[in-house]
């Protein structure tokens, strides 16, 4: 089955100022790749992937 993501954005009533971000990310101690995700403003998202 699938799992519905349900989330709420405080002072914004419909969501359009909102990305979900995926970025991959190496491990130093194990080389494998592990997934970060998150819900950043628009204005955050450049912020988000630079770090």
């Amino acid at each position: 089955m699938a799992k519905k993501a349900v989330a709420t954005f405080k002072g914004d009533k419909s969501g359009k100022n909102y990305t979900k971000c995926i970025k991959m990310i190496k491990s130093e101690k194990t080389g494998a790749y592990a997934f970060q995700e998150d819900i950043v403003h628009n204005d955050t998202v450049k912020q988000f992937f630079a770090a």
